[in-house]
């Protein structure tokens, strides 16, 4: 491939609409760059549900011509991002991962895809989803080693970004669905507070968890897409009226002293953690040294993985059993007994799950009251080899359940795959834990600069 070609996919999305507002160079000349990069990959990658490059291409020069005009542009104004096939979209198909909505074409953009374009986004084309957002794989591959996962459910904008297909996609996070394939695939994953982006044209799995989620390639890039996507939308019952965020300002800004953080290894750490996760989190400990302490939740904590799991099981036979009635045969096995189990759970369980969150949220603000933000482990460890399942979301499930905002960072290798750091934060101070984290990774850097 061309070095001027590779060099544009490899832009983090900040730099493209830098270089894009100043005339270096033209958001035409980086989506035909990364629509190159796609035919040179995505045979083996399999990232992509849905591309029309000449419809990406005609965004394109839309934009274009706009900024030639002088008139108006948002702060993605030109720069293409990927969009995970659970979320409605009137330009392309919209078909959950299944089967079952084969064809399937909305006739409205969800509310996050019209934002996204009242920034200036271009909409590149969508990603592979697992099966209805759950567990049950598709055909994408970890782009650092095609035998690996790249995690799930929101696959394909993981694997999108990490192989400079895009440097921009959004995903969804009901158990781990964006920390982990981010942590697999070794790009930037946030999931933020709940409910803080609106889910209105975004498949429904199950209200109290989802949480749109978005991929990146730096902490500022994380920040300058949420700040697009945050708006108040009162067809969301979840969500609150607030004023707008500036997590991208928050992130860019020095913290006034340096962050302290609580190592937290969280129940699931002895029974799954692997070997490689056991040797690297003790030694980024080390490495922080006065600033971080090991941390240990109280056992009710443990909790959180078992009501997490009801809640989103019950919610997946409520959400996904009439889709199942209507297309058994194209439902999987797995999905299917998942829908028969959820039946079962009473409102008396689901909605004790629902209020043991608060009582867990309390004592995590205790630990916020201390430390800056929580250290955790991303996944149980490197992608897993084989493409048969999407490894486990175990350590991000209880954060997903809690509603608190997380973000996975890059930092550590084992076995020649990328492992993410994951880091936890206060609900609604997403602000704050992208600033610890951008902190996180240049203190980090510049010791083994250093060295």
């Amino acid at each position: 491939m061309d070095s001027h070609v590779t060099d544009l996919t490899g832009l983090t999305a900040a730099d493209a609409a830098r270089r894009i507002a100043t005339g270096e160079i033209t958001s035409a000349m980086l989506v035909e760059a990364c629509l190159a990069r796609i035919k040179e990959r995505d045979e083996s990658v399999q990232a992509w549900e849905h591309l029309d490059e000449e419809f990406a291409l005609e965004q394109a020069r839309r934009a274009d011509e706009r900024r030639a005009q002088d008139l108006s542009a948002g702060p993605l104004h030109g720069v293409p991002v990927g969009i995970k096939d659970i979320i409605d979209t009137c330009d392309f198909p919209t078909e959950n991962g299944t089967p079952a909505h084969a064809g399937r074409q909305p006739g409205d953009d969800a509310v996050l895809v019209s934002q996204l374009k009242d920034a200036g986004a271009i909409i590149l084309g969508k990603t592979v989803t697992t099966e209805l957002a759950v567990l049950h794989p598709a055909r994408t591959r970890n782009p650092h080693n095609l035998e690996h996962t790249p995690g799930g459910s929101s696959s394909g904008s993981a694997a999108a970004v990490a192989d400079n297909m895009a440097p921009l996609a959004i995903g969804t996070q009901t158990g781990g669905s964006v920390i982990r394939p981010a942590s697999f695939c070794g790009v930037y994953g946030f999931k933020p507070t709940h409910a803080m982006i609106s889910r209105t044209g975004v498949l429904m799995q199950a209200p109290p968890l989802d949480t749109i989620g978005v991929f990146a390639r730096s902490v500022e890039d994380l920040g300058l897409i949420t700040d697009c996507l945050t708006a108040y939308d009162a067809r969301d019952a979840w969500m609150r009226p607030r004023s707008r965020s500036r997590l991208r300002d928050m992130a860019l800004r020095e913290p006034p002293v340096d962050p302290v953080f609580a190592f937290v290894k969280s129940p699931p750490w002895d029974e799954f953690a692997e070997d490689a996760t056991k040797q690297a989190f003790p030694e980024l400990v080390e490495a922080l040294g006065e600033q971080c302490d090991e941390v240990e939740l109280p056992q009710v904590f443990s909790a959180a993985l078992v009501m997490q799991k009801l809640i989103q099981t019950a919610d997946i036979a409520k959400f996904y059993g009439p889709i199942s009635a209507k297309a058994p045969d194209v439902i999987s096995a797995a999905l299917s007994e998942r829908i028969e189990q959820g039946k079962s759970i009473t409102a008396v369980d689901y909605n004790t799950a629902l209020g043991v969150r608060e009582a867990l949220n309390a004592g995590l603000d205790e630990v916020f009251e201390r430390y800056d933000a929580i250290i955790t482990p991303a996944s149980p460890g490197p992608a897993p080899k084989g493409l048969g399942a999407t490894g486990s979301p175990v350590f991000n499930s209880m954060w997903t359940y809690l509603g608190v905002p997380c973000v996975t960072v890059p930092l550590l290798e084992a076995d020649g795959l990328p492992m993410g750091v994951q880091l936890v934060g206060a609900r609604h101070d997403d602000g704050r834990l992208l600033r610890n984290a951008r902190w996180l990774v240049e203190h980090l850097s510049a010791s083994s600069d250093n060295e």
